[in-house]
């Protein structure tokens, strides 16, 4: 059995699973955004039909209509369905980046680092016209190191993403996939970050300080803080073992070496090992990132 395969898909995380499902499945068509210009291009160069933009309008009711015995799969997808959309489909399916029913929403690995997890992973859903709450399907466990970034945890989903898919598929095919209903009152729910989110507070204790930084670390817009009005991006921090004095101000520099500087925090130092400034500005012992 090897049905045609409606995907909405946006990002680095669809492109993989587009490029993946492209060479063993039958795309009939896309959907995505303005944004997500390489899938558009591959979608032009391979003569895939494309739908880009918001789908919850008649022009994308039209165009997907004419695919309604497709399966629709839905990966890192920018957008929600509505309902009339939706009942074109006897399968539609969602792969989301978290053990649903926890972190539902955007983005919900970097908020898994934020929030120290140990672990994530991959939940396949039943698409519904709410946020990330259909039945389960399969799900992945997925760990968190404590060195992980947000970065890293996006490399292993590029990894596992296509090969769960086609995993999914053969047990979908051979009906063998048993849906769970979620149960809501054990779901979180976190909405998504945009790059002024990342600016750091320097009053919270050093270990949410530094899962921050590497939850934030490229390829996304990365944590930052002021120092003499000038932007500085944090992409990297350790914790030091510096003295201090409680009484210091939170945020102040108090040692400067070879490019890496210590800062104080309520409960010990931290010192930064890589970061970006908007303009040139010389640091000063005693002075205050804010």
């Amino acid at each position: 059995m090897n049905p045609n395969i409606l995907l909405a898909c946006s990002g680095l995380l669809g492109e993989k699973v587009l490029l993946n499902l492209y060479k063993n499945r039958i795309i009939c068509a896309v959907l995505t955004d303005k944004k997500s210009t390489n899938i558009i291009d591959f979608c032009s160069i391979k003569n895939i039909n494309i739908f880009i933009g918001n789908p919850r309008n008649e022009e994308c009711f039209n165009f997907v209509k004419k695919y309604k015995s497709c399966i629709l799969f839905s990966v890192n997808y920018l957008f929600l369905f509505d309902k009339n959309l939706l009942n074109l489909f006897y399968y539609k399916f969602n792969i989301h980046g978290s053990l649903l029913p926890k972190y539902r929403g955007r983005t919900p690995h970097v908020w898994a680092i934020i929030n120290n997890e140990n672990k994530t992973g991959i939940t396949i859903h039943d698409i519904t016209i709410d946020c990330d709450s259909g039945d389960i399907y399969f799900q992945k466990e997925i760990p968190i190191k404590y060195s992980d970034t947000g970065g890293d945890i996006l490399n292993k989903y590029f990894y596992h993403y296509p090969k769960i898919i086609e995993q999914f598929l053969l047990l979908l095919f051979d009906n063998k996939i048993d849906p769970k209903k979620q149960d809501d009152k054990l779901s979180t729910y976190y909405e998504k970050r945009n790059p002024e989110d990342g600016k750091i507070n320097w009053n919270w204790q050093r270990e949410r300080l530094y899962n921050w930084v590497r939850a934030l670390a490229p390829p996304y817009p990365g944590a930052f803080c002021y120092y003499n009005n000038v932007k500085i991006v944090i992409n990297k921090i350790a914790f030091s073992d510096f003295g201090y004095s409680n009484n210091i101000r939170n945020g102040t520099l108090l040692y400067i070496n070879n490019d890496k500087f210590i800062i104080k925090t309520p409960n010990g130092c931290i010192e930064i090992l890589d970061y970006k400034k908007e303009n040139e500005i010389i640091f000063n012992i005693g002075e205050v990132f804010n």
